[in-house]
């Protein structure tokens, strides 16, 4: 080294080391802290309340699946309302078979979607 470089206190190398490691309580205190993803967007859907929405539009989607093709078939139109589902029929006698049927129909759908989204089935 040059004699200018050697008394450059600047340039002189430090005497403690530099870590490029984390020391293991940092480590710990971080996994902590860790979520899984599944549980983060769980908690951002509470966080906006969107859960309740996200229910209803899974329920729309997979009418098919949980009241069977035939009713499916005849089935024009679904949409919610203040947690009630409103369902539009083209049958008349399959509106008032269902309308008999009106308690079993919603436990059914909310037994199925593991939780209560549906208080209340109105079918037009």
């Amino acid at each position: 080294m040059h004699a200018a470089v050697k008394n450059d206190p600047l340039i002189q190398k430090s005497t403690t080391p530099v870590r490029y490691y984390k020391k293991k309580e940092e480590i710990a205190k971080r996994k902590a802290d860790v979520q899984t993803i599944g549980d983060s967007i769980k908690g951002l859907l509470k966080a906006y309340r969107l859960q309740g929405k996200l229910n209803e539009v899974d329920l729309v989607q997979r009418w098919e699946e949980i009241m069977g093709k035939p009713i499916a078939l005849k089935t024009k139109e679904l949409y919610f309302r203040d947690q009630k589902l409103f369902v539009r029929l083209t049958s008349a006698p399959l509106k008032h078979e269902l309308n008999m049927s009106k308690s079993k129909v919603v436990e059914l759908l909310n037994r199925t979607m593991g939780e209560e989204v549906v208080k209340e089935v109105v079918f037009l």
